[in-house]
C-alpha cells in the first residue's frame, strides 16, 4: 500500500525570544514530567526488572488490568484512570491559551474534514498496524519482545466500553503531548525539524520500552511517520482516530499484541525486582504523582495499598 502524504510543509511557529525560552523550557518539562516522561521513567524500571529477572520472550505486560474483584469497584478505578490520565491533555490546552497559541491552530482542529480525517486514520491504521505486528512476532521469535497482553479486564457488560474508552484516552493523551504539544513548543524554543521529530519519536519509543527492545523500535518508527505527518499537515485528528481505532481493535479482541499502547497498565509479577521481599507489586504507570494511602479491603487484613496518581500499589506480606 502506498500512502502519500498530503499537502506541503505547514508553516512553523517563529522561535521565542530569550527571555520566554527559559519559560518554556521548564513548562515542557513541568508538562512531560507530569505524563509520558514519567511514563517513560516507569518503563524504563519495568524493562530492567525484566532483563534481570530472565528472557523477555518468557514474560508478559499485562495493559487494563483489573483493579478490584468487586464489579461496580473496578469499574469506578477504570473510569477514575481514565479520566485523571487525561488532565494532562486539559494542562497542554490551558497552557496553549495562555501563552497566546491557539488549540485549534496547534493541533490542526477542523483543519481537514471528519471524512477525511477518519479516512486517513484507516490509513494510517494499516501502514502502521500490519508492519507493526509483524515487527512483534519477530520480536517474539528473537527473545527481545514480552507478550502482550492487551486486556486483563473480567467479563462484565461494561468490559467493551470501557476499553474503547480507554482506547481513545491513550490516544489523545499520546497524540496531544508528544506530537502536537511538543513538537510544536521545541520549534519555538528553536530546535531545527529533524531534532523536533527525532525527540518526539525518541519519547514515544522510550515510554513503549516495558513491552520489550522489539515495540520500542516499533514505536520509534511510528513516531517518525506521525511527526512527519504532523510537520507535513499540522493536523493531528487523524492519528488519534488511528490510535484509538488500532488499540480498541487490539484490546477488544483480545489479542496478544498492542504494538502502540501508553503503558497506563501493566502488572509486575515480581516485586523483589521493585521494593525487596515485601510482596507483589501491581504497577500502571502514572500520568500525574500525588501519593495517597487507601485502604484495602479487598486484599485482605494484613495489605496495604496505595494509589500514585493512576498507579496502584499493592503491597501483601509472604
Amino acid at each position: 500500500m502506498t500512502l502519500t502524504f498530503p499537502g506541503p510543509l505547514v508553516p512553523a511557529p517563529d522561535p521565542v525570544a530569550a527571555p520566554q525560552r527559559r519559560l518554556l523550557t521548564t513548562e515542557v518539562w513541568i508538562v512531560l514530567l507530569l505524563s509520558l516522561l514519567q511514563s517513560a521513567v516507569y518503563a524504563t524500571v519495568s524493562l530492567v526488572a525484566k532483563l534481570t529477572r530472565g528472557p523477555l520472550a518468557d514474560q508478559s505486560a499485562t495493559l487494563n488490568s483489573s483493579r478490584s474483584d468487586r464489579p461496580w469497584l473496578d469499574l469506578t478505578y477504570q473510569l477514575l484512570g481514565i479520566g485523571f490520565a487525561l488532565v494532562p491533555v486539559a494542562l497542554v490546552l490551558y497552557l496553549l491559551v495562555r501563552s497566546g497559541d491557539a488549540p485549534r491552530r496547534v493541533l490542526g482542529v477542523g483543519r481537514g474534514s471528519a471524512a477525511g480525517d477518519a479516512g486517513w486514520g484507516l490509513g494510517l491504521a494499516a501502514l502502521i498496524g500490519i508492519p507493526g505486528l509483524g515487527l512483534y512476532f519477530v520480536g517474539r521469535a528473537l527473545g527481545i519482545t514480552a507478550t502482550i497482553v492487551p486486556s486483563g479486564l473480567d467479563e462484565h457488560w461494561w468490559r467493551v466500553p470501557v476499553l474503547i474508552l480507554s482506547a481513545l484516552m491513550n490516544s489523545v493523551l499520546e497524540e496531544v503531548i508528544v506530537v502536537g504539544y511538543l513538537m510544536w513548543r521545541l520549534t519555538q524554543l528553536g530546535w531545527n525539524r529533524w531534532s523536533v521529530l527525532a525527540a518526539s519519536a525518541a519519547l514515544r519509543a522510550s515510554y513503549h520500552l516495558y513491552q520489550g527492545i522489539g515495540p520500542a523500535i516499533g514505536n520509534a518508527v511510528m513516531g517518525i511517520v506521525f511527526g512527519y505527518w504532523y510537520q507535513r499537515t499540522g493536523r493531528i485528528v487523524p492519528l488519534v482516530v488511528e490510535r484509538a481505532e488500532d488499540t480498541a481493535v487490539e484490546a477488544v479482541a483480545g489479542r496478544e499484541v498492542d504494538p502502540g499502547q501508553v503503558p497506563i497498565a501493566e502488572e509486575f509479577t515480581d516485586v523483589r525486582d521493585l521494593v525487596g521481599d515485601l510482596g507483589d507489586v501491581h504497577s500502571e504507570a502514572p500520568q500525574l504523582f500525588d501519593l495517597v494511602a487507601l485502604p484495602a479491603p479487598d486484599l485482605g487484613p494484613a495489605s496495604l495499598q496505595f494509589l500514585v496518581g493512576p498507579v496502584q500499589v499493592d503491597i501483601e506480606p509472604f
